[in-house]
């Protein structure tokens, strides 16, 4: 059973930046794609960003470019995203998903246990 676990996150000011990590155990994942989505309150839960397993491609959501970056280490089998210039519109619970295809979530998906990340005005 694959499992996902997220790490980071935390309070930082505006304009500051932060680093969240998601470490797949279990099965590798090799195929598609590993990325972040988050939900702000009373709000749904919207992708962020994803990168692909195999060619290393990206996307991002338009609220995030040029901010964001999503790095992956394929031998660890886990995903970083780099966040920086944060915004307090960016405050949210986010959640590591895989596999996903591009924005896509498919039945499969795995989904993280979620990190608060505060960004304060």
């Amino acid at each position: 059973q694959v499992q996902l676990e997220e790490s980071g996150g935390g309070l930082v000011q505006a304009g500051g930046s932060l680093r969240l990590s998601c470490a797949a155990s279990g099965r590798p994942f090799t195929r598609y794609a590993m990325g972040w989505f988050r939900q702000a309150p009373g709000k749904e839960r919207e992708f962020v960003a994803d990168i692909n397993f195999g060619d290393g491609e990206t996307y991002y959501a338009d609220s995030v470019k040029g901010r964001f970056t999503i790095s992956r280490d394929n031998a660890k089998n886990t995903v970083t995203l780099h966040m920086n210039n944060l915004k307090p519109e960016d405050t949210a619970v986010y959640y590591c998903a895989a596999p996903l295809i591009k924005t896509i979530i498919l039945t499969t998906t795995r989904w993280g246990q979620g990190i608060q990340v505060t960004v304060s005005s």
